[in-house]
């Protein structure tokens, strides 16, 4: 499995508490590289993989997860996940803006959303 990058997620209470947080985080030097309304992720201009999340809630899931992991090959890890008899909090399934995945809960229960960028 190659991973891509790993993407702490935070939950904030308004779209005013993102642009606090943005605010914050770009004191140190992080830049917002998408912005949805209910979710922004902000990225290092030096090193674009290094990135936070920020949402005011998960408009296509049933939670907001504590953080996103970008692999390879999502439909390999998804096959993996289920045979291994992991608990799968939403199915794989491509969203609107280009991605493909689901959320899987870790042992400890904190959901963790995979994904693939489509191409």
């Amino acid at each position: 499995m190659t991973i891509r990058r790993v993407v702490p997620n935070n939950q904030v209470e308004s779209v005013a508490g993102m642009a606090t947080s943005r605010d914050f985080y770009g004191l140190l030097g992080f830049e917002e590289v998408m912005h949805m309304g209910w979710v922004m992720t902000m990225a290092s201009p030096s090193n674009p993989t290094a990135q936070i999340s920020f949402f005011t809630e998960e408009r296509t899931a049933p939670v907001v997860p504590d953080l996103s992991v970008e692999v390879e090959d999502v439909d390999a890890v998804y096959a993996q996940v289920v045979a291994s008899g992991a608990e799968v909090v939403r199915e794989l399934r491509d969203e609107e803006w280009g991605v493909r995945r689901f959320f899987v809960r870790d042992p400890n229960g904190r959901v963790v959303n995979v994904l693939s960028h489509q191409r």
